[in-house]
């Protein structure tokens, strides 16, 4: 629950009251999902320019935090709802696909990497950019729930993985 403050006055003095107010709900279907679940929630969102789904995606934290290709570090649910709301209402969607994710869970939290393919206009046309994007989402109580999205500066070209074999033998 979100507290919501309240000022009163008793005998001149004023008096903070603070009420417990149930916080706004969330899509019923995101309720008990599952990283990957959100993960396809929040791309969705991203491609048909819903805030509210995108939105809905984030966790209610003071804390979250969202980096878009080459841009700031934009902190807190406003400042994020706000900075969406203006890239739709600038270009309308986003018609972005991960690819190639590479998952790390834990039992309260998860991290995906992943190649984003975003669709750009440009003077030249239509083209695809490669972004490399790093996901994280914790287990809340409302369920899993993203915190942050740190997307990088996108290139023309495919984006380059590199890993080496494991050197240990069973």
């Amino acid at each position: 629950m979100r507290p919501k403050a309240i000022v009163t006055r008793q005998n001149g003095a004023r008096l903070l009251h603070a009420i417990f107010m149930p916080k706004a709900r969330k899509h019923a279907a995101l309720h008990s999902s599952s990283p990957d679940d959100i993960e396809a929630a929040f791309y969705d969102a991203l491609q048909t320019g819903d805030l509210e789904k995108l939105m809905h995606c984030w966790a209610d934290e003071d804390d979250i935090v969202c980096v878009h290709p080459g841009g700031p570090r934009i902190v807190g649910v406003a400042a994020i709802r706000a900075a969406f709301e203006a890239m739709f209402d600038n270009g309308g969607t986003i018609q972005v696909k991960p690819e190639h994710v590479r998952r790390i869970h834990s039992m309260a939290s998860a991290v995906h990497n992943v190649i984003e393919k975003v669709e750009v206009h440009t003077p030249q046309g239509l083209v695809q950019a490669s972004v490399l994007a790093t996901n994280v989402y914790h287990k809340t109580p409302q369920g899993w729930r993203l915190v942050l999205h740190h997307a990088s500066p996108g290139t023309a070209e495919p984006a380059q993985e590199v890993h080496q074999a494991s050197q240990v033998l069973h």
